[in-house]
């Protein structure tokens, strides 16, 4: 998601540009209608059968945006004229070790962009792309009828559980809020999802792992406001400009991941807890809080983010 600019920005600003794309297969719903993407290559576990499809593309450049051992495998197979993303691990190993702030005050999709200044290529300050498939968008009938006229979309899950409220706190969160919910996340979140809803059925619609990627975010597009934790749903509401309520754990948005809207002025309200010494003790998150008492999630308060999301609905 977060590369989208990135990949526009060449295809529009560089004359004749042919924009191939490379990731996981497992992460093709993101890329596969992106119409700045003339096309995709999936990894799929075996590097060296990707590394020879590669080669056949007789690429002029290669851009590095993951800048890891896998992708410098790839470009010395390639041996191309390449550009490098700066990942900072110096800076955010200082951050969460001694928790001293010395990363740039740039967001992520900036420092991306950076990459390929070579080029001559500018932000256009229009955020992210997320095109969804005609074919993916959720029909009335597959939402609660009591839904149909608007709800709070609430995503629920992380990839580590640092990232995310725990369930009381999600459900006392749902209680606070006077306004029909859907619960946004994948399988993995479903029996969490299950457990959020039952404090009040009719209210809340626990859409984990019923919908495909597209399908969740066209929930993520319809809904009249986010609230999600760091992780990726947000990204695609920032992609649909919707208002967000974040609510953050370990990591912090000084690391530089926050909702980006570009030019487009939506909200992006965070919950942090502050001060607190042990933040951020990870750049990514953990299974479970290396201190043991998980204050970074347990102390936040649930009634102020329910009068936030009112304040903002009001607004809307």
């Amino acid at each position: 998601m977060l590369t989208t600019p990135v990949v526009r920005c060449l295809k529009k600003q560089v004359e004749d540009a042919q924009v191939h794309y490379v990731t996981k297969y497992s992460s093709r719903a993101i890329v596969e209608s992106n119409p700045y993407i003339d096309k995709v290559h999936y990894y799929n576990n075996d590097l060296y059968a990707l590394i020879e499809e590669l080669r056949l593309e007789n690429f002029n450049y290669v851009i590095d945006l993951h800048h890891n051992l896998r992708t410098l495998k790839v470009k010395r197979a390639l041996n191309k004229k390449t550009f490098s993303f700066k990942k900072l691990n110096i800076e955010k190993w200082i951050y969460t070790n001694f928790k001293w702030n010395v990363m740039p005050d740039v967001h992520i999709v900036d420092r991306y962009l950076d990459t390929v200044k070579y080029f001559g290529v500018k932000n256009d300050g229009a955020g992210l792309d997320y095109f969804i498939p005609e074919k993916h968008k959720v029909k009335e009938k597959d939402i609660p009828a009591s839904h149909h006229a608007g709800y709070i979309g609430i995503v629920i899950g992380a990839a580590l559980n640092t990232k995310k409220l725990p369930i009381q706190k999600l459900q006392n969160l749902c209680l606070a809020i006077d306004h029909p919910i859907i619960l946004l996340g994948g399988k993995e979140d479903s029996q969490n999802g299950e457990q959020i809803s039952g404090v009040d059925p009719v209210k809340i619609y626990n859409a984990c792992g019923k919908f495909n990627l597209n399908e969740s975010a066209d929930l993520v597009r319809r809904a009249k406001l986010i609230i999600t934790h760091d992780t990726g749903l947000m990204h695609i509401a920032a992609a649909f400009k919707k208002n967000i309520i974040s609510i953050w754990g370990n990591t912090v948005p000084a690391f530089g991941m926050f909702a980006y809207y570009g030019n487009k002025q939506s909200i992006d309200f965070r919950f942090e807890v502050t001060p607190l010494y042990c933040r951020p003790c990870s750049k990514i998150g953990y299974q479970k809080c290396p201190h043991g008492h998980f204050k970074c999630m347990r102390k936040h308060d649930e009634t102020s983010i329910a009068e936030k999301v009112k304040q903002l609905l009001g607004k809307s």
